[in-house]
C-alpha cells in the first residue's frame, strides 16, 4: 500500500501548503500566530467595514440552518446559519479574488465563499475543515476536488458577547474583529491531515457573529 493509498492527495497538500507558506512568509502585512501545532496567520483591516456591512447584509439573504454532512441542524453541532454567496456577483467575486491572490492560489481550486450568521446560543462545536477519507462523504468529496488545503475566514462584525474562534489543541480563543483575516493550512509540512487544526465557533451569548468563509482544494473545484 502506498502513501497516496493512505492519505489521498497528500503530495498536493505538500505541494499546495509549501507554495501558500512561502508567498506568505514573504508578505508583510501577514503576521504569523505563533504555535506549535499548526500553520496559523493572520491579516488586519483585509476588508473595510463598508465591505464588511455589505457581506452581512448579503448572508442575511441566503442564511439557511447549517448541516455538516451525514450531521443536520438538529444534531445540535452546528447550530449556524450559513450560504453560499453568488460567485457570480462582481462584488462577491473581487473579494474571492483578493484572497487568493493573497495566497497565491489558483481561483479554479477555491470553493465559493461561504457566508455564516451565529445568533445567542448558536455555535460550531470542535471540528477539523478537512474531510476524514474513510467517511462515506469522501467518494463525493474526492470526485468534485479532493481534500481541503487551505483556509482563509474574515470577520464581518462585532460580538457583544462570545463568539470567539477556538483553536483546541493551541489554546488559543480568537476574539471576532471585523475586517480580521484568519488563514491555516490544513495539512502538516508532509501533506497529512493536520489534528492541530481542531476549531470551534464558540455560542455567542449577545448579538450576532457574522463571518465568511472560503475553503480551498488541491484539484479544480466541481
Amino acid at each position: 500500500m502506498t502513501a497516496a493509498d493512505t492519505v489521498p492527495d497528500q503530495q498536493a497538500l505538500a505541494r499546495v501548503g509549501r507554495q501558500v507558506r512561502e508567498r506568505l512568509a514573504a508578505d508583510p502585512g501577514v503576521y504569523r500566530i505563533e504555535n506549535d501545532h499548526c500553520e496559523l496567520f493572520a491579516v488586519g483591516d483585509f476588508l473595510t467595514l463598508a465591505e464588511c456591512a455589505k457581506l452581512c447584509a448579503m448572508i442575511d439573504a441566503v442564511a439557511r440552518p447549517s448541516s455538516l454532512h451525514e450531521l443536520d441542524y438538529a444534531s445540535g453541532f452546528r447550530t449556524s446559519y450559513s450560504g453560499d454567496l453568488d460567485p457570480c456577483d462582481s462584488f462577491v467575486k473581487g473579494i474571492s479574488r483578493r484572497i487568493d491572490d493573497l495566497l497565491g492560489l489558483p481561483p479554479e481550486i477555491g470553493e465559493p465563499v461561504q457566508g455564516q450568521r451565529y445568533l445567542p446560543g448558536q455555535q460550531f462545536q470542535p471540528h477539523n475543515d478537512w474531510f476524514y477519507t474513510s467517511e462515506k462523504y469522501w467518494k463525493l468529496e474526492q470526485a468534485r476536488g479532493g481534500q481541503r488545503s487551505w483556509t482563509a475566514m474574515a470577520y464581518l462584525n462585532e460580538v457583544e458577547q462570545g463568539g470567539a474562534t477556538h483553536f483546541t489543541e493551541i489554546g488559543i480563543q480568537i476574539e471576532p474583529k471585523p475586517g480580521v483575516l484568519l488563514l491555516w493550512n490544513n495539512a502538516l509540512p508532509d501533506g497529512r491531515p493536520n489534528e492541530g487544526t481542531m476549531h470551534a465557533g464558540m455560542p455567542v451569548i449577545r448579538g450576532a457573529k457574522y463571518v465568511i468563509t472560503k475553503w480551498y482544494r488541491t484539484r479544480k473545484w466541481r
